[in-house]
């Protein structure tokens, strides 16, 4: 197993998703800056965070919020492109988009996925403060 760690800004609003056995998820994508031979270089990761308190989460990432996580780092293909994946064991909300709100907005739901009934309230997620951590 590979654990990485890292730091960025969300590509997109994060989408929320049950599995068929009622398991929660969260993903998005997040972009990570660096430079290599003196040139500005960006790093994609897909995240997915599974688990209680995934709705709320999706609530507070909009695109372009910064966060810092880790977890199991993996890769897949498709069309012939690799894409790096990171399995969060937790996420630090750091900041929200330019312009943004501290709000939690109504989560993006999958259109693949069956309606199911809010889970709890807001005052129920386990989090006080966008620097909470998952």
């Amino acid at each position: 197993m590979q654990i990485i760690s890292i730091a960025g800004t969300t590509g997109r609003d994060a989408e929320y998703k049950t599995t068929q056995s009622g398991a929660e998820m969260c993903s998005t994508s997040v972009a990570v800056n660096g430079y290599a031979n003196g040139e500005k270089t960006t790093t994609w990761y897909d995240v997915t965070s599974w688990g209680k308190g995934s709705e709320g989460l999706a609530r507070m990432l909009r695109k372009g919020s910064k966060i810092a996580c880790s977890g199991e780092l993996s890769t897949r293909e498709h069309n012939g492109k690799t894409y790096l994946q990171v399995r969060t064991n937790g996420i630090t909300v750091q900041g929200t988009p330019a312009g943004g709100t501290d709000a939690p907005q109504e989560p993006q739901r999958s259109s693949r996925q069956a309606p199911v009934d809010d889970l709890a309230d807001l005052d129920d997620v386990p989090f006080a403060t966008n620097n909470a951590i998952w």
